[in-house]
């Protein structure tokens, strides 16, 4: 059978994570059961398999296995999630079991399902009441980014509302799955296991001690002297982690036990991972199941649905999901750790065939209700209706987006007397992370560029801002500090070459434009003390951001000789590396894409025009035009080279994490671009880049906040990053204040045209 096409949403291709045979495991089972059911009741479905692998490389995984995700590596994470995304599947759904992921609590799942914009529909097979921070907060993460939450209890959607205020709506419960077995009477099947003229209680499931196998190996001396035939089976490997730690320690001392009590001669122990068939031989092969299990919270237990699946009578603590599946008289429910209450209802059980048999009928038939195929149904269901929840993005007429005034609210909002901190939750500074010179240069830079504001907030935040840059410099190391404490203490002698860059452009840009002369001064006494450190910068974008400050410089003091011997040394660098790395395909200066890309070809066209070598503009104008392709949508949108695309040789750009930083370098350089060719061209590229602050971008979502000057800090597959850090605020208005300046310095060129024509 295909999967239904009636209705709004025809699925046709999924992505499954989790362990997969023939990693030896209980969630292995599952997910390779999930997707056997799937595809034998769907044909059609395509079902891309994820395996996660604790030791890559031990496991010959089958063709059904489309990719692995090494546990412990978080770029094999992102790289699924890439792939994930440009295979065409509709939706994710995860098997998710504390363990199996990297990271604190499997924190690195949260880091593949954030990067990308599918729904996702997460199994919970752990629901935990008292869980640790990390514990928690992986949960919450999960709850946030899930479409569905599915549980195979009643009781976990209860804990999922108690414990961590889950959505109701967003619960679903769907039953372990079961093979859909005849119903045998269990004698003739005994010979395959020399079980013959015994009766057999069967315990199964990767041996620990929270199985509670010594309740069961306690109750047999009460038991065998009324059946002294009695066979007890503990049947399956101990749990891999048991084994790294202690070996096969506690299955000798569950024999030791037996030894001591004599029923050694009664209790067989199958050391082994049984296969899916072999298991069910097994289960059909026994009288009674007994789960004797000492965790009340445990929410599944595969091994229980499959005893209820071919018609076992069960014997078994009373735990989340034993509650559920054996309500109604559906099997036999005893206190935990009650040795007497075990002997009893075992003895029971075999004592009077009816009973036993009645109870077996009862299980099956509840059994029927849980085969894998009515689960592929029901997973199939809310898989459809969360991808018909999806938002449905509509093609939209291009427009030209009307530029925000400048607001300095949210800057000022950011600040204190030190000077911008740098990141926040929501909008509320998040002191912790302190402050950095990066921010600092560029709201220096603002306070310049921001036309209509009252001559005393200007100074205050000048000499804030400026004060600031002063104190970072360390003549010993002759670098500036970046980052500092929220107490004033810095955290490194110097820092990043790029910092120092930017902080020398900011000195230039205000020994230029600053609106008094005693801030001019200033900057232009910083620069010459500090600039001569920029011939030691080997990073590119630092070197750019130099030259941008260097000329600058030039056009408030014409001759600076420090500037020019900036701007002669670097251009010449940027041309031998573009011609290093160029291929047909990629004229740029790197082999990778990386952060404020833009401000390469920028920096070239400023010294061009400053130099008066037009071979820079030249140069400039080239390779804006080819970064400028790159972060264009098929829909011709702006599209912001996302950080995941960093580091990659020779890569396309990757689609998120959007950051504002990208869009306003483009702004300004397309500024550069257009003061130096007068071509219209450079506007409307300019102005297609302001526009992503506004909303034309790809998720139609403005990252701007009108209402204070503040701007979110990214678009991120499944929307918006609601914060609002110093970096995000600071490049929406220092875009504005660039928009605004580009469309007046626009209306008088085409003004001067209409005058010659």
């Amino acid at each position: 059978m295909t999967v239904p096409t009636d209705g709004p949403s025809p699925i046709n291709h999924i992505a499954l994570i989790g362990n997969f045979l023939p990693r030896k495991c209980g969630l292995a089972t599952f997910t390779t059961d999930v997707f056997t059911a799937m595809r034998g009741r769907f044909p059609d479905l395509t079902v891309d398999v994820y395996a996660m692998d604790d030791f890559p490389g031990r496991y010959a995984y089958p063709p059904e296995v489309t990719g692995t995700i090494p546990q412990n590596d978080l770029s094999a994470y992102v790289a699924t999630a890439r792939a994930i995304e440009a295979s065409g599947a509709q939706a994710i759904w995860v098997q998710h079991e504390y363990g199996i992921y990297g990271g604190p609590a499997g924190e690195f799942l949260l880091g593949l399902l954030d990067r990308t914009t599918l729904p996702v529909i997460v199994t919970l097979h752990t629901i935990l009441e008292k869980p640790n921070v990390d514990e928690r907060r992986v949960m919450e993460g999960l709850l946030r980014r899930a479409a569905k939450i599915v549980v195979m209890a009643d009781r976990g959607a209860d804990i999922l509302q108690r414990v961590y205020g889950a959505n109701p709506r967003q619960l679903a419960m769907i039953p372990h799955g079961v093979p859909d077995r005849e119903m045998v009477d269990p004698d003739t099947l005994k010979g395959e296991f020399g079980w013959d003229g015994r009766k057999v209680v069967l315990t199964f499931g990767l041996l620990a001690p929270n199985k509670g196998i010594e309740t069961i190996i306690e109750a047999l001396p009460a038991v065998i002297a009324h059946h002294p035939d009695l066979l007890y089976v503990v049947l399956g490997a101990t749990h891999p982690n048991l084994v790294a730690h202690e070996g096969e320690a506690y299955r000798d001392r569950l024999k030791d036990l037996a030894a001591s009590l004599g029923v050694s001669d009664n209790v067989r122990f199958v050391n082994s991972f049984v296969e899916h068939d072999e298991l069910l031989r097994y289960l059909q092969a026994a009288d009674i199941y007994a789960t004797p299990y000492t965790n009340p919270a445990q929410i599944t237990s595969g091994t229980l649905s499959y005893a209820v699946g071919v018609g076992k009578a069960v014997v078994s603590t009373p735990y989340a999901h034993a509650t559920e599946i054996l309500a109604d008289g559906h099997g036999v429910l005893v206190d935990f750790r009650d040795v007497a209450a075990f002997a009893r209802e075992i003895d029971r059980l075999l004592t009077n065939d009816r009973d036993l048999n009645r109870l077996s009928q009862r299980a099956y038939a509840r059994g029927r209700t849980m085969i894998w195929p009515r689960l592929a149904e029901a997973a199939i269901a809310q898989i459809r209706a969360s991808v018909a929840a999806r938002p449905t993005r509509l093609a939209k007429p291009a427009i030209t987006p009307k530029p925000l005034a400048p607001d300095l609210a949210a800057v000022i909002r950011m600040s204190d007397s030190t000077g911008m901190l740098q990141h926040s939750i929501f909008s509320i500074p998040d002191r912790r992370h302190g402050y950095c010179i990066d921010d600092n240069a560029r709201a220096l830079m603002l306070m310049s560029a921001i036309p209509d504001i009252d001559a005393t907030t200007r100074d205050k935040w000048m000499t804030i801002y400026g004060s600031f840059l002063q104190y970072a410099w360390n003549p010993e190391a002759r670098r500036f500090r970046n980052f500092m404490n929220f107490d004033r203490t810095w955290c490194e002698e110097f820092g990043s070459e790029d910092s120092n860059g930017r902080t020398l452009w900011a000195l230039g840009v205000t020994a230029r434009d600053a609106h008094e002369r005693k801030h001019r001064d200033w900057a232009t006494a910083m620069f010459d003390l500090t600039a001569s450190m920029a011939f030691e910068l080997g990073s590119p974008r630092a070197q750019a951001f130099a030259m941008l400050g260097a000329a600058a410089m030039l056009e408030a003091r014409p001759g600076h000789v420090l500037a020019l011997q900036i701007l002669q040394r670097f251009p010449d660098g940027l041309l031998e590396l573009l011609a290093e790395t160029r291929r047909p395909e990629w004229q740029w200066f790197e082999i990778v894409l990386a952060y404020d890309n833009a401000r390469l070809p920028q920096a070239l066209i400023r010294a061009g025009q400053a130099l008066e070598r037009d071979d820079l503009v030249r140069c400039g104008l080239s390779t804006l035009e080819w970064i400028v392709g790159q972060q264009t949508s098929p829909e011709g949108r702006f599209r912001a080279v996302g950080t995941e695309s960093f580091g990659r040789p020779y890569g396309a750009p990757l689609q998120f994490d959007q950051q504002p930083l990208e869009a306003q370098a483009t702004v300004d350089a397309c500024t550069a671009a257009f003061e130096a060719t007068g071509e219209r061209r450079w506007y409307d590229e300019a102005m297609r880049a302001y526009g992503w602050f506004l909303g034309a971008n790809d998720l139609d979502m403005p990252l701007a906040s009108t209402d204070d000057g503040g701007c979110f800090d990214g678009l991120m597959p499944t929307g918006l990053n609601r914060n609002q850090g110093a970096e995000s605020i600071l490049a929406l208005q220092l875009a504005s204040c660039a928009i605004s300046g580009l469309s007046k310095l626009a209306e008088s060129v085409s003004g001067a045209s209409r005058d010659v024509a």
